[in-house]
C-alpha cells in the first residue's frame, strides 16, 4: 500500500513513521541485548568477544546504509511524484543491488575475520571466543544487506506494517533459540557464543524469507519483476551516490567505535567488556532518534518530491521538538538508574563499574546526538547527504585528536573518552544544524503546490 505523506499532518506522519520505525529498532537492539544478556552468563572474555562484533556490525550498517538512504530518496520522492513505475523500477534495482554488495561483504569480512579478532581483542581467549562468534555472525550481517533493501523500499512508499512484522517473527525466534543453542539445554551439546551467533544467524534467514514470501504474493504494491532486476549501473550509481554520505558516517563510527577499543585496551578486558554492555545500552537509548531519522526520511522524501517546500522544514521542526523531549527523559533515567541499567548484562563488578560511569557520562550527549539524527534525516531526504558527513567528519578528527593527544598523559582514565566524547558531539550538532539551514534555504525554493496544513 502506498501511503501519501504529501497532504495532511506533517506531525502526524512523523509520528507514525517514527512509532513503526522505532518499534523495529527496539527488536532490532533485543537482538544485541540478548547476546550480551545470555553469553553475560559465559563470562567476561564472552561478553567482550561478542561486543567487539559491534564494531564489524557498524561497517556493515555503513555499507547498507549506502543503499537504504539512496532508495529511500528515490523511491519516496517518485512516491511523491505518483510515478509508480518508477517506483517499481528503482524497488527492483535495489534489490540487485544489496545481492552484489551482500556477496563482496561477505566475502571479505570472512577473509579478513581472524585479523580483525586478533587485534582488537585484548586477550588470546578473547580472540578466540570473538573467531567462534564471527563464523556465524557475519554471515547473518550478510543477510541484512537483503532485508535492508527489501524494507527501505517499503519505508519510500510508508508501508512499514510487512517489515515490523518480519522483525518481530525474527526476534521471537532468536529470543526463543539462543538459550538452547548457547547452553545446550536439551541437546546437552552447549556451542557457547557460537550458538547466539548461529541463533540470530537463523532468525535473520527467516525474516527475509518472511518478507520475500509477502512481496511475492498478488495484489502487493511492490513486486520483484526479473525483467527489471538486470543490472542498470545508472541506477546503481546514483542510489549509492545519495546513500555513500551517510554509508560513509556509519563507517566513521565503525572507526570511532574501533578507536575506542584499541585504546581500552591497556586496560584490560574487563573494560572492554564494560564498553561494549554501556556503548549497547546507550544505543537502546538513541533508538528513538534512529528511528525519527528514518522516518523523517521518508516524510521530506515525499514531500520534497512533490514540491511541498513548506512541509520540508515543517518536518525538522516538528521532529526536533518531539526528539529533544524524548532525549531529556532518557538522559534522566540513565543519572538516576546507571547502575541498574547494566546489571542484567554480567556478574563482574568491574565490568559494571565501566559500564555505569560510561553510560552515565555519556548519556549527557543524548539531545545532541537526537538533533544529529534529525537533521541527517531531513538531508536523506532531499538526496543530498554530503553536509550531515561533513559534520560527523569533524567530530570524528576531534574526538580521534583529542583522545590521542590525552592517552599520552601519565593521569589518562577512561572518563577522558568519555567526556571527549560528548564535547565533540556538541560541536557536529552546530555544524549540522547550521549546515540544513544552508541547505533548505538553497534547496527548497518557491512552493509548486500550496502545501496543506503542515500541523
Amino acid at each position: 500500500m502506498l501511503h501519501d505523506m504529501t497532504k495532511g499532518s506533517v506531525r502526524g506522519h512523523v509520528v507514525r513513521m517514527t512509532m513503526f520505525m522505532l518499534a523495529g529498532f527496539v527488536i532490532q537492539t533485543l537482538y544485541s541485548l540478548i547476546d550480551i544478556y545470555w553469553v553475560g552468563r559465559l563470562g567476561k572474555a564472552a561478553v567482550a568477544a561478542v561486543a567487539l562484533s559491534t564494531n564489524l556490525m557498524f561497517v556493515s550498517l555503513a555499507l547498507t546504509q549506502s543503499l537504504s538512504v539512496g532508495c529511500v530518496a528515490l523511491v519516496s520522492q517518485a512516491a511523491g511524484r505518483k510515478d509508480e513505475a518508477e517506483v517499481q523500477r528503482l524497488f527492483n534495482q535495489a534489490q540487485s543491488l544489496s545481492f552484489f554488495a551482500g556477496v563482496l561483504f561477505l566475502s571479505v569480512a570472512l577473509a579478513t575475520m581472524r585479523t580483525y579478532a586478533e587485534r582488537l581483542s585484548g586477550d588470546a581467549e578473547t580472540a578466540r571466543l570473538a573467531r567462534e562468534f564471527l563464523v556465524w555472525f557475519i554471515p547473518a550481517l550478510g543477510l541484512q544487506f537483503t532485508m535492508i533493501a527489501l524494507a527501505s523500499a517499503l519505508r519510500g512508499i510508508g508501508d512499514m506494517k510487512p517489515g515490523l512484522v518480519a522483525q518481530l517473527a525474527s526476534v521471537l525466534g532468536n529470543m526463543a533459540l539462543a538459550p538452547f543453542l548457547i547452553f545446550g539445554w536439551g541437546t546437552g551439546k552447549p556451542l557457547g557464543v557460537a550458538g547466539a551467533a548461529i541463533s540470530t544467524f537463523v532468525a535473520t534467514l527467516g525474516a527475509v524469507f518472511g518478507l520475500s514470501l509477502y512481496l511475492a504474493r498478488a495484489g502487493t504494491y511492490l513486486r520483484l519483476r526479473l525483467s527489471l532486476l538486470r543490472p542498470h549501473l545508472s541506477s546503481w550509481r546514483k542510489m549509492v551516490s545519495i546513500g555513500l554520505p551517510s554509508g560513509a558516517e556509519f563507517l566513521l563510527m565503525s572507526v570511532t567505535m574501533g578507536f575506542v577499543y584499541v585504546v581500552v585496551k591497556p586496560f584490560g578486558s574487563p573494560a572492554q567488556a564494560g564498553y561494549g554492555i554501556g556503548s549497547r545500552v546507550f544505543q537502546a537509548g538513541i533508538m528513538p532518534a534512529v528511528a525519527m531519522s528514518f522516518g523523517v526520511a521518508a516524510v521530506a522524501g515525499q514531500n520534497f518530491g512533490s514540491g511541498h517546500h513548506a512541509r520540508v522544514r515543517a518536518v525538522f521542526r516538528e521532529a526536533g521538538k518531539l526528539i529533544a523531549v524524548l532525549m531529556i527523559a532518557f538522559t534522566v533515567l540513565c543519572q538516576l538508574a546507571a547502575a541498574k541499567l547494566v546489571r542484567p548484562f554480567s556478574a563482574d563488578p568491574i565490568v559494571l563499574d565501566v559500564a555505569a560511569d560510561y553510560v552515565r557520562t555519556v548519556s549527557f550527549v543524548y539531545v545532541f546526538s537526537g538533533l544529529v539524527l534529525v537533521c541527517a534525516g531531513v538531508f536523506q531526504g532531499v538526496g543530498n547527504t554530503v553536509p550531515s558527513l561533513i559534520a560527523s567528519a569533524v567530530r570524528v578528527v576531534a574526538f580521534v585528536g583529542s583522545v590521542l593527544v590525552a592517552s599520552r598523559r601519565p593521569d589518562f582514565t577512561l572518563r577522558f573518552i568519555w567526556i571527549a566524547s560528548v564535547a565533540t558531539v556538541v560541536l557536529q550538532v552546530c555544524i549540522a544544524v547550521w549546515l540544513l539551514r544552508v541547505q533548505l534555504a538553497e534547496n527548497t525554493g518557491p512552493e509548486r503546490l500550496a502545501a496543506p496544513d503542515a500541523t
